[in-house]
């Protein structure tokens, strides 16, 4: 069956969202921020970078942008929209780092976008988009860091980059440049497909397999707190963010309300 969504309010009815940030064990502040507008067709992760008040500053001025876009008439008015506040995000985030003495500030962001039944991923620096579909896992998104041109260009194995001391240096961040660059796959949605945005302070502790386990068997909300929880288990390096976003169409009925368990590895 073709399902063709129209409005912000049927859209939001066929996602099941769920969202959570955590600061993590090491420091003392957050510099994560996250987008929910399943309404709009707008799921968003951002990481800021550059000290306390400048990291939070950037990725929240990406949070803050992104949440007014409105509801979109086209997949391709969605996606402009999106690119057009991102830019907007870059100049204010550059202004700040202008009147603040010249200092690198910047943010990654992974965004999610749905018209219909047509996906964007929208993405600058290492935050991820997977797509779990038909019980398989797989990063849409490709990170802009050093990291990853070493991998490609055969540099670095990838278990030489799973040790890799410079593994955190990014080659895109949005406020960095003049010009946001930022990177786009798009697809058609098939029911069932789960969307899992993080930052990297969940894939620095938690492997593709057990993201994939833990998104797969538990409802949205209680699957992005369980795998922070997984994350903060094993240290909780740096701060954590996850949104899953679920499409299921063929079922309009709520979920009852989740059963909390340990995530695996946690004891």
């Amino acid at each position: 069956m073709d399902h063709q969504i129209g409005s912000g309010r049927d859209l939001a009815s066929v996602f099941q969202t769920g969202g959570a940030t955590h600061a993590g064990h090491v420091r003392d502040h957050n510099e994560d921020d996250l987008v929910l507008l399943p309404e709009v067709g707008l799921w968003a992760v951002a990481d800021g970078m550059g000290g306390h008040e400048a990291g939070a500053f950037a990725s929240q001025a990406v949070a803050r942008t992104l949440a007014t876009v409105a509801a979109p008439v086209s997949a391709a008015g969605l996606v402009k929209s999106c690119e057009d506040k991102l830019a907007q995000a870059n100049d204010a985030i550059r202004a700040f780092a202008q009147s603040n003495g010249g200092v690198i500030v910047g943010t990654t962001v992974a965004v999610l976008l749905v018209f219909q039944t047509r996906f964007s991923c929208v993405w600058c620096g290492d935050s991820r988009v997977y797509l779990i579909r038909r019980g398989v896992l797989r990063q849409l998104s490709r990170d802009h860091s050093e990291l990853q041109e070493f991998v490609d260009r055969g540099v670095l194995t990838p278990a030489e980059a799973k040790v890799w001391p410079g593994r955190n240096v990014l080659t895109r961040a949005i406020g960095v440049f003049e010009t946001p660059e930022t990177e786009r796959q798009e697809g058609e949605l098939e029911s069932g497909d789960m969307f899992v945005l993080c930052s990297d302070g969940l894939t620095g502790h938690v492997a593709d397999d057990e993201i994939l386990k833990i998104a797969a068997r538990r409802p949205p909300e209680s699957a992005c707190h369980d795998l922070i929880e997984l994350a903060l288990s094993r240290g909780g390096k740096d701060n954590v963010t996850v949104v899953i976003a679920h499409y299921r169409p063929d079922s309009t009925r709520r979920l009852p309300p989740p059963q909390r368990e340990a995530p695996p590895g946690s004891d």
